[in-house]
Order: C-alpha cells, then structure tokens, then sequence
C-alpha cells in the first residue's frame, strides 16, 4: 500500500490530524493496534449512561476543545461541584469541608469524551482508518518510509507517531536503528495518566447529592484517594468516580479485593445507601500495554514539562514525526494537548513539498 502520510493511533491526536489532513485534501492513512478508536479515551455505556473511565475534563481557556466541541454541536457541561467535600484520615474518620478535592469550573462532555472520538471518526473515509494494525517497524527509504503495521506493508513519505513516545520506544523497531539518543529521549517522556486507575460507580439515584456532598472526596486511607462526581449533565443514572492510590502490581494482582475495599469506602463515606452499586468496575491503565510501559507504572506526582525534546526532531531528515499529546509544548498530557499537537504536526506537514506518492495499493 502507498500513501503520502502515514499516522499511527487512533486516539484523539490521530484523529484530529487525519480531520485536518482530509480538509486540506492531503493523501493519509491511519493504523490503529486495538480494535477500537480513542487510545486513553473511552467512555462506555453502564447502566444505562456513558461514564469517562479515561480522561474526563477540560477546561475555559482551551481553545481548541472549545471549537471541537462547538464544531461537532456536543453538549459541554460544568462539573457538578455543589454541596460539601469530604475528608477521610489514615485512620478512617471523614470530616467534611476539608480538602482540596473539588474540580469546580471544569468541564465535561455530555455523552462522555468518546463522543468526541465518534465525531472525529465520522469525518473520516472508513477505507482510510485500518484497526487491528499494530506498528511493529519502520524502514528508512531515500523517498521516505516502509511501516509494517499488523499485516501491511505501508509505503508512505512521511510517518506520524500519534502515540506515546515510550510505547514506541518499547514496540516499534526501526532500520537503520535510532541514535541512542533519540531512544534516550522517548523513554524519558512520562505518558500521561498510564500509571492511573479509575474505579466507576453508578447508582440509581446520587444518594451523596441527597444528602448534602458534591462527591468530591479526598483521602488518606484509600483504596480511592480522589473521587469526584461522574453523573450525566441531566438525569440518570448517576456516578461517582476514583482514582486508585494502591500500587499496579497490587492493582493486577488483587483487582477484586480493591474493589470491594472501594465499595466499603464509598459507604464509610457518603452512607450505607451506595452499599449496592448497579456497576462497580476498575479500569487500570497501566495494564494497558499499548498505553503503559514498565516505566509507566508509578503514578505520577506532578505534571511533566512536555514537548518535543531536541532529538526528536527533524528525525531521519523530517521522515518521521512525533504527535501525541506528550508532544505539546502548551498543553502536553491533555485533550487541548492531543489537538495541540494535531494542529502542529498539521502546520509541519503543510509546509512540507508535495506528495510524489501515487495513493494507490
């Protein structure tokens, strides 16, 4: 197969660059390992709702979300943040109004971030878009490259890497081998939020609402050491969300136990009424190889100073291209990130001579 530009993950970088790609009438294909769009993204129905169980907020001020969001007529919600937020000690004991818990003035998606990717993806020829097409090496060629992704062989003149750096540096082999210092700088870039779990709650009515609370807990204690609320913009059913402070080995090794430990927390805070969940569920990316690699595991403590490191740059004379979210300067690790980034590698590819590839296979 040939293509002019060849862009590898589906997640929301991926997405965004191929919109801006068809727009602009360029020659592009995208290959995607797992069977589904989104990468971090994702948002299923439980219940009877879609709850994030990946990334879930963004913010004013993010220009680019505002005008996906407005351009694809979804509908943007404020995080419910009304009522009391809770603290729970070493020891157990919740004292409320005391914290720093509370996610107030962020916003949301009704339908969850995933509608986001189904709108991107409704922008795309389907013939373009290639899942199950894990990248597992890149050739260098004097007219650009020859990716083999799943069962493909891809000639293309540019490759866009839309994935985490580190994935690459642990997936993807590359002829003539990479300096060791562009291998050096991908392992070093942190991928945001793949050390995270997300436990998800959903009830029938939000119990922590009746009684006063916003869901916004912080605690010392665990298993969840930040929970917020998670419910639609408008109804039911409703949800409360945590992120798991146990470690991943024990995580992977005793998933059920720290659910059941997540369920006698939510009632050790807000009642015995959220005893019986209509879905309880852990997602723990960071057993998510196409997200997280051993590096990954730890959580991370603050927020990386992301972009593009000096030798990831202009690699093999511009061939190859790094764009996922980790890659932006402004916003890196975020969803104004993923289209930050989709919207620089736009730019670089637009200045770039035009294809001398036949679209053909």
């Amino acid at each position: 197969m040939k293509t002019d530009i060849l862009i590898v993950g589906a997640g929301l970088a991926g997405l965004a660059l191929a919109d801006l790609l068809e727009q602009q009438g360029r020659d592009w294909m995208l290959v995607e390992a797992l069977d589904r769009p989104g990468g971090r993204i994702l948002s299923p129905e439980l219940a009877g709702a879609n709850f994030d169980l990946g990334p879930a907020w963004f913010w004013p001020g993010q220009p680019r979300m505002e005008a996906a969001t407005t351009r694809f007529g979804l509908t943007v919600f404020e995080q419910y943040s009304q009522g009391a937020l809770l603290f729970q000690d070493q020891s157990g004991e919740v004292q409320a109004n005391r914290g720093y818990a509370s996610m107030q003035g962020s916003l949301r998606i009704s339908g969850g971030v995933g509608k986001l990717i189904e709108a991107y993806l409704k922008e795309l020829p389907e013939e373009r878009v290639l899942f199950h097409s894990p990248l597992v090496h890149v050739e260098e060629q004097s007219d650009g490259v020859v990716a083999k992704a799943g069962n493909q062989l891809i000639k293309a003149r540019r490759i866009v890497l839309a994935v985490p750096p580190r994935v690459i540096a642990e997936s993807v082999t590359f002829s003539p081998d990479l300096p060791v210092a562009v291998g050096e700088a991908l392992a070093s870039i942190p991928t945001w939020m793949a050390g995270q779990a997300k436990i998800v709650a959903v009830y029938d009515r939000p119990y922590w609402r009746d009684a006063g609370y916003s869901g916004d807990a912080m605690s010392m204690r665990g298993p969840m050491v930040e929970i917020h609320d998670a419910s639609p913009a408008e109804g039911g059913p409703y949800g409360l969300f945590g992120f798991v402070g146990v470690a991943a080995s024990t995580r992977a090794e005793h998933a059920d136990q720290v659910l059941d430990y997540a369920r006698q927390q939510l009632v050790a805070l807000f009642g015995s009424e959220m005893a019986n969940p209509k879905a309880l569920l852990m997602r723990d990316w960071a057993q998510e190889p196409r997200t997280a690699t051993e590096r990954d595991k730890a959580p991370l403590r603050f927020h990386p100073a992301y972009g593009l490191p000096a030798p990831l740059r202009g690699l093999w004379s511009g061939k190859v291209i790094f764009g996922s979210t980790e890659t932006a300067r402004t916003f890196g690790g975020f969803l104004e990130g993923a289209l930050e980034a989709a919207e620089t590698v736009a730019g670089e590819l637009a200045a770039a001579p035009a294809d001398k590839l036949a679209a053909n296979s």
